[in-house]
């Protein structure tokens, strides 16, 4: 599956139902969406305040189920660029100075899927890598 949008804060709603549909055909458990759709809303809204603060840009995702049951889906941006990714991923670190975001982005990432790697350049963007795998129904 491959999505473009502007990086307008209500589309972070549509990117969340639209990767939640996308995984639906391997019969997810209500946690296991829950857990995609929160991941996927933290790397969009980290897109719309981060990545274009002062604009309007796109944002893209590719989604790509495995046989294994793993699902791949990559939040790309075309942005400022994180300098700084390992300080970035820490808890409670922000670069918005209005005091509204709390810097828990990439820590609810982790926490709820098994594999998150970010890679980003300075004045080129940013890409959000999330993976989980689905339980199959004969396991659970």
């Amino acid at each position: 599956m491959k999505l473009a949008f502007e990086s307008r804060s209500q589309n972070e709603s549509f990117a969340r139902v639209a990767v939640a549909a996308f995984i639906a055909q391997l019969d997810p458990t209500v946690e296991e969406i829950s857990d995609i759709k929160t991941a996927v809303s933290e790397a969009v809204t980290n897109c719309v305040v981060h990545g274009y603060k002062d604009c309007i840009g796109k944002i893209y995702i590719t989604a790509k189920i495995y046989p294994d049951n793993r699902v791949r889906i990559i939040i790309r941006d075309a942005g400022c660029g994180i300098p700084d990714i390992e300080r970035a991923m820490e808890p409670l670190y922000t670069t918005c100075d209005t005091g509204e975001r709390a810097g828990m982005g990439f820590a609810v990432m982790e926490a709820f899927t098994d594999r998150l790697q970010v890679r980003s350049t300075s004045g080129k963007g940013t890409s959000v890598y999330l993976e989980k795998r689905i339980a199959s129904k004969a396991a659970r």
